[in-house]
């Protein structure tokens, strides 16, 4: 009751902390699993200090990478931003030419998956390369996986930011990257010219125009997070919006093309209009022609994708299947689409390498561009965060499926008209592979929340 807000936390923490983490109680590893599985996961990792007694997943790199500049790199997730609602993705009414102008001009990975549904859920797997299995609440969420080791601290004498429309205490998003990332500069409300629009803080346009603000006084090399939001209900459109214009279409015909309704349609296309309006405005600065620019969606959304293989929402991989592009115009001279299977832990090895920046990396991302893994690329994605989760294992072919103590396994053909069928009796040797190695990553994962102390 007290209007002195440090008091009130004071008072209140100790009882809120108890029964936030009570949940916790059941959270466990199995180490004997870990165990079982080293070998397999090692191997598919590249690790070459083995040791199953340690349960040694890490790998020091010392890339020799295509760029030596030391760029800037600028991440940037876009929320809500399925892969099947863009343009570049087939869908019909092309909501999306301004992000599909920058793919063509980029590095982009049209066959990308986050793991899990869930904003706070794909910030902790970017960051740390680890699924998160967490199976109540989020791993942001929970006080004994919050101390995590992340390749963002590679980028040494770099400066470090993180910019959100909104609160960065939502989700806990703040101790995650704060305790984390020395010296990481946080902006939120507050910190900002432009005025709140909704629930969600100011526009995505003018957290933008916000964040190139600050990054072009930049004297350092640096690291920024852009993490945009307005993608949500209500769908603000705001009076501000440089030039935006509403494109009539009733809701029926959204729905046709994966869209919950007319608004939402219009809301996806103004999240692509401020990403045009961001690029523009960064070609203007000099930091541009030194810069990286990673766009990803932070997941998907279930829904009918008629232009798109039938795998893809009959087997609901319209919630995991995500754009993932880099974008360096002054670096790379030319565009080039990419088929292999991409997975959101892969994001941040893949740019050290590609930058020449000797990392150490801990957990289960691999170079999606070192040829050597290239035969065998595998994105792993969680169904339900239940007690007892669904999990999967998505390859070039094959989408695996498992309860995750084992039963209930399917196997399902990507290209298949049918994708529903379960060709697990027709592929037995693909289904055991597979099944190996989905457990494999889980239990791993599981384990690697507890175990991925900052180097």
């Amino acid at each position: 009751f007290s209007p002195h807000p440090f008091a009130s936390s004071v008072a209140l923490n100790p009882v809120l902390f108890f029964l936030d983490t009570l949940k916790n109680r059941d959270e466990s590893y199995r180490t004997e699993e870990v165990r079982r599985s080293y070998d397999l996961v090692s191997e598919y990792l590249g690790v070459q200090d083995l040791s199953k007694e340690r349960l040694n997943f890490s790998r020091v790199v010392h890339p020799q990478g295509e760029i030596s500049s030391r760029p800037n790199i600028v991440m940037v997730f876009l929320e809500s931003f399925a892969y099947y609602k863009t343009g570049i993705a087939g869908n019909p009414l092309q909501p999306t030419p301004n992000f599909d102008a920058v793919a063509e001009g980029s590095l982009f990975f049209r066959r990308f998956y986050v793991p899990s549904p869930g904003t706070s859920r794909s910030v902790f797997t970017a960051v740390t390369g680890i699924p998160d299995t967490e199976v109540i609440g989020t791993s942001t969420h929970n006080p004994i996986t919050v101390n995590q080791h992340t390749i963002i601290n590679a980028f040494t004498d770099y400066e470090k930011f993180y910019f959100l429309g909104g609160s960065a205490s939502w989700r806990n998003i703040r101790g995650l990257l704060t305790h984390n990332i020395p010296g990481l500069h946080i902006y939120e409300e507050g910190s900002y010219r432009s005025p709140r629009v909704d629930v969600w803080g100011i526009s995505d346009l003018a957290l933008f125009e916000e964040s190139n603000r600050v990054l072009r006084e930049v004297q350092k090399p640096f690291f920024a997070i852009i993490q945009t939001a307005g993608n949500h209900r209500p769908y603000t459109i705001p009076e501000d919006n440089r030039g935006f214009q509403l494109r009539p279409l009733s809701d029926d015909e959204a729905k046709k093309h994966g869209f919950t309704s007319a608004q939402e349609f219009n809301a996806f296309r103004f999240m692509d209009h401020s990403v045009g309006f961001f690029i523009r405005t960064a070609q203007q600065e000099r930091y541009f022609d030194n810069t990286i620019f990673l766009f990803l969606g932070d997941h998907g959304l279930p829904s009918s994708a008629p232009h798109m293989p039938k795998a893809e929402d009959q087997l609901g991989l319209t919630h995991y299947h995500v754009p993932f592009l880099i974008y360096a115009p002054g670096i790379l001279k030319t565009g080039k689409a990419i088929d292999k299977i991409a997975s959101e832990v892969d994001i941040l090895p893949t740019v050290a390498s590609w930058t020449a920046t000797p990392y150490t990396y801990t957990t289960l991302g691999r170079d999606l561009l070192d040829p050597r893994f290239d035969q065998s690329r595998y994105a792993f994605t969680i169904i339900d965060h239940h007690t007892l989760p669904q999990i999967g294992l998505l390859g070039p072919d094959f989408y695996f499926v498992m309860d995750a103590d084992g039963k209930n396994r399917w196997l399902y053909r990507y290209d298949s008209e049918t994708p529903r069928e379960n060709v697990l009796s027709q592929f037995p040797g693909e289904a055991a592979e597979m099944e190996r190695l989905c457990l494999a990553f889980y239990e791993t994962a599981k384990y690697l929340r507890y175990h991925n102390a900052p180097v």
